[in-house]
């Protein structure tokens, strides 16, 4: 396996289309062309995480959080990030990021975190809009069911729990084939009216190329008419955040030693107590402030996220117990999801989980 056939693994399980405008996600450093020897996972990208990589004869870094965030105008190695790309360019290592890609991710960060949290009844938080696109192609009524199937096999018609989702119906097709034409039906010179289904099926816009390919493999014209729109419909199945149940109610004193203890953490920052009980449960790992006012709208009796500033707390108004567990902590178990992914689709090369703690914040 070489470096870009691990990164569509990866991206096999989280899209690249699920990641935000702003994020920097797959190779960021090396050459695609590589084989890959050996991969250390990480939740950040380090010099000593570098290192680690360079004495374990790793080639490959998986790391979370993308070293390279916004452009480089220079790698001279004057501050941490050119350093980083400098070692590791050196030093023949490949970095991927996989991050807010992960984090939208029907099984990714928010999953692991409501799983360590024993929730059920789970659901995505925010679902990601404008990512489901419809397809609309004609087809004759003798070749509809072959052209259902490969599309079908390629991903499309999936809706929440039901798979093979479509709508047709029936229509009657004219063309006229040119001079150079070799038509399926009809001749040359000659227009014709042909009793066609219109077939409109769903798919997630990263398969695109894919139901494109599944559509022309398929359809017996030579020349395909079809149609492709991309939806305002929310995907269900996609998005930031997760939310959830406990099993029984717990008082929120309760549920805060609760998640000291299912989520190890040193400190956790919290509004007021409402003197409430505990039930639903909104979570977002990393920084999560942008979505208080969601968590509220969606009933949650507490929002577990990070990176939460003074003047958010505020913003509970007595409604929801916000609960700042700390960026790193949120998701220190990242490194385990992404090792346990792998591990289930590879048996070529070695893969580490880094021993290095890249957590920048310290306590007292």
């Amino acid at each position: 396996m070489n470096v870009f056939e691990l990164e569509k693994l990866l991206f096999e399980w989280s899209p690249k289309s699920y990641a935000e405008d702003f994020d920097n996600v797959g190779l960021l450093v090396g050459n695609g062309n590589d084989a890959v020897a050996g991969v250390v996972i990480t939740l950040d990208c380090t010099e000593k995480v570098i290192q680690e990589a360079i004495d374990l004869k790793a080639n490959v870094i998986v790391t979370f959080h993308p070293i390279i965030f916004s452009g480089l105008k220079s790698i001279t190695g004057k501050n941490y990030v050119e350093k980083i790309v400098l070692k590791a360019i050196k030093n023949d290592i490949s970095i991927i990021a996989i991050h807010t890609n992960l984090d939208n991710s029907s099984t990714g960060v928010n999953y692991e975190i409501c799983n360590r949290l024993q929730l059920i009844n789970q659901k995505i938080f925010i679902p990601k809009e404008k990512q489901i696109l419809k397809l609309s192609t004609y087809v004759p009524k003798t070749h509809i069911e072959k052209v259902k199937e490969k599309l079908f096999d390629s991903g499309a018609g999936n809706i929440g729990n039901y798979s093979e989702c479509s709508f047709s119906y029936e229509g009657t097709g004219t063309f006229n084939p040119k001079e150079k034409a070799n038509p399926f039906i009809g001749k040359k010179h000659q227009r014709e009216n042909v009793a066609e289904i219109c077939l409109n099926v769903i798919f997630e816009d990263y398969l695109k190329n894919k139901i494109i390919s599944a559509l022309m493999e398929s359809h017996p014209y030579e020349e395909v008419a079809y149609d492709i729109f991309r939806l305002e419909n929310q995907n269900q199945e996609v998005g930031i955040g997760r939310v959830g149940e406990l099993e029984r109610e717990l008082s929120e004193s309760q549920f805060l030693e609760y998640v000291k203890k299912h989520l190890p953490t040193k400190c956790i920052r919290h509004s007021k107590l409402l003197n409430k009980k505990v039930k639903k449960i909104a979570v977002l790992g990393g920084s999560g402030s942008f979505a208080i006012s969601n968590a509220i709208h969606a009933n949650a009796d507490v929002y577990i996220t990070a990176d939460l500033k003074y003047h958010d707390f505020f913003r509970a108004e007595n409604k929801i117990v916000l609960m700042d567990i700390g960026h790193y902590e949120s998701e220190q178990f990242t490194k385990n999801l992404i090792y346990d992914y792998l591990m289930k689709k590879n048996s070529i090369f070695a893969l580490h989980i880094s021993k290095e703690n890249t957590n920048p914040v310290n306590y007292f």
